[in-house]
């Protein structure tokens, strides 16, 4: 069994949402003067690889603290699909999937690689990223699925400020994972996934540190 990091590293340079403020981590204790090192940090809750809980678009949804902790281990499933600025992914396209791997079973997660990772450090990262179309999240949604992951900044479409994506999922109690990375190393359809947000009571995201096990 090997364990892949699918997280990105936070750091003050790190590319952030349109409007959210850059991570700021500030030193409070020294070893020289206090005996120990500590630090401040004050960050958006959507920072970096993170984890949507319903609540983000969900007045009455579930929350970070509440999300049980077996939804947060689970068996996973990966498609791979290279899309371009602006491109959906489309219900057709998880069909195919399954009519190669099967279909995909209740309480699924289902991962997606775009390959959109490689412009994390561009201009339109955030703006211009590929997403669900709302016939692939209704699809999906109907699956009664687990969790929807994405290696985008956005399960919805960079240039949609309506989110509609991320309505239907949070109606259907689906979390979201976004910023995934690493997942062009994952070479089989399946794999084992282990997400682990902060207990940040009552908030409406949290990042994460998102692990794959996967057979050497």
């Amino acid at each position: 069994m090997k364990i892949l990091d699918l997280t990105l590293t936070i750091s003050e340079n790190i590319s952030t949402f349109p409007g959210s403020p850059a991570p700021s981590f500030i030193e409070w204790e020294n070893i020289k003067d206090d005996g120990y090192n500590l630090e401040l940090l004050f960050l958006s809750t959507h920072t970096g690889t993170h984890l949507d809980a319903p609540y983000h678009f969900l007045e009455k949804g579930t929350k970070i603290h509440e999300i049980n902790v077996k939804r947060l281990v689970c068996d996973a499933v990966l498609i791979k699909l290279r899309k371009k600025s602006g491109e959906t992914i489309k219900k057709l396209d998880i069909e195919k999937f399954e009519k190669t791997y099967g279909k995909i079973a209740a309480s699924s997660s289902v991962i997606f690689w775009t390959g959109w990772q490689k412009n994390l450090l561009k201009d339109f990262y955030f703006t211009k990223n590929p997403g669900l179309s709302i016939s692939a999240a209704n699809y999906l949604a109907a699956k009664k699925i687990n969790l929807v992951g994405i290696d985008a900044p956005s399960v919805d479409l960079g240039s949609d400020s309506k989110f509609p994506a991320h309505h239907i999922l949070a109606k259907n109690n689906i979390l979201i994972v976004e910023n995934l990375a690493n997942l062009d190393k994952i070479n089989s359809g399946n794999f084992h996934l282990v997400i682990a947000p902060l207990k940040l009571k009552n908030a409406t995201g949290s990042p994460i540190r998102a692990l794959a096990f996967v057979d050497k």
